[in-house]
């Protein structure tokens, strides 16, 4: 039977849809790498924000770095802030307008580099904001050289024979030091490689948007994902070494919740 519809539209009903694109992102084609993590922590924090009808009271911040463009795909407020200080921003985009939500979303050149001084303050202080941080291990923009949570003896455009602890110091595990500090309220890693790992990244993000709502103060999510180009591999190479290398060092898991440690550290 030679059937002719306008549109694929026409073809699935309403009833029959199991997922859709939020409107909280842009219709504009994402610019990250293939198999990178940060389309999908794009979409968990949209979906979050679209749940909670919170669309035009947010106020996203993003710095320099693969994150630079996430005004291009983020249908709400956002502003951009020079490199590491995104958290100084959030700070003050906050205390102007207690009432919005306001988010960072950081890579760790920024965050645990650059930005290390301005992240640990905002912490210490307990600014009721949601900081995202995705740690890949590198700096993926600029060339793929060493940062701050680069394993030892990984090898980068800076590390060409990999990490060595004795000149370049040892992986900084930020998300660590920033739940011992009396300001934060929720501190957790995750990762969005795999369905199940998804899920927990989407229920702790909405978790921290939640305890801003409710002015319980910082909420620190640190997501683990790969930078195949970086790492110079595939999108399935890249995921199996970050769970067989990253996890290791970057264990997922909370850390933090209710403003007491979970994890010992």
């Amino acid at each position: 039977m030679d059937v002719k519809f306008e549109s694929w539209k026409e073809i699935i009903k309403d009833e029959n849809i199991v997922f859709k694109k939020t409107k909280v992102l842009t219709d504009n084609v994402l610019s990250y790498c293939p198999g990178c993590g940060h389309g999908v922590a794009h979409r968990l924090i949209a979906e979050t924000i679209e749940e909670m009808g919170i669309q035009d009271q947010t106020i996203g911040i993003a710095p320099v770095g693969c994150s630079v463009l996430a005004y291009e795909f983020f249908d709400i407020d956002m502003q951009q802030a020079a490199h590491g200080r995104a958290t100084a921003l959030a700070t003050a985009i906050k205390r102007l307008y207690p009432n919005k939500f306001v988010f960072t979303y950081q890579g760790d050149g920024d965050l645990a580099a650059i930005g290390g001084n301005e992240t640990l303050h905002a912490c210490n202080r307990g600014e009721n904001i949601v900081i995202i941080f995705i740690n890949n291990g590198i700096y993926g923009m600029t060339g793929g050289q060493m940062a701050p949570t680069t394993l030892e003896g990984m090898v980068t455009s800076t590390s060409p024979y990999g990490r060595d602890p004795q000149m370049m110091g040892h992986p900084l595990r930020i998300t660590e030091l920033v739940a011992m500090l009396p300001g934060t309220y929720y501190v957790t890693r995750q990762a969005v490689h795999k369905p199940a790992n998804v899920r927990k990244t989407k229920k702790a993000i909405r978790k921290a948007f939640e305890n801003q709502q409710q002015n319980k103060g910082l909420s620190f999510i640190e997501i683990v994902s790969n930078c195949n180009s970086g790492w110079k591999m595939t999108p399935v190479e890249a995921n199996k070494w970050m769970e067989e290398n990253m996890f290791k060092v970057f264990p997922l898991g909370d850390i933090k919740v209710d403003g007491e440690l979970v994890k010992e550290l």
